[in-house]
């Protein structure tokens, strides 16, 4: 005879598993992209990554995770006196492996405009 201590610890044990199992179920359809880049296969992206920095290049490759392969990479350089300003200066890098959790935004080279920010309140002066 199994005392209620022993029913319900194995109860709560087969739940445990049960619920390790949907996690990693749910871990496995996490892993499909919601970003379809192939149409920008072999075509020129700016990628601008976490800390501010950005790029140019022909995106040759990537994978589920937005891990990205540019080719023909040129980094723009900012002012050291404000990091929110780009300057004229580049940097050639040439083939480069842009890491996925970095990455904070992907568009198209072609037809990219710098806009002001609306939602900036003007100061009347």
């Amino acid at each position: 005879m199994t005392c209620f201590c022993c029913t319900a610890l194995a109860n709560t044990a087969s739940l445990a598993s049960w619920a390790h199992a949907q996690l990693l179920d749910k871990d496995k359809k996490k892993k499909e992209s919601i970003f379809d880049l192939s149409k920008y296969i072999d075509k020129p992206i700016r990628v601008k990554f976490q800390g501010g920095r950005e790029a140019s290049g022909v995106l040759k490759g990537f994978d589920p995770l937005l891990n990205l392969v540019l080719d023909g990479t040129i980094e723009y350089m900012r002012d050291p006196d404000d990091q929110l300003k780009l300057t004229e200066d580049t940097r050639q890098l040439g083939l480069v492996v842009c890491r996925g959790t970095s990455v904070v935004l992907i568009c198209p080279q072609d037809g990219m405009e710098a806009i002001p920010n609306p939602f900036i309140q003007q100061q009347d002066g």
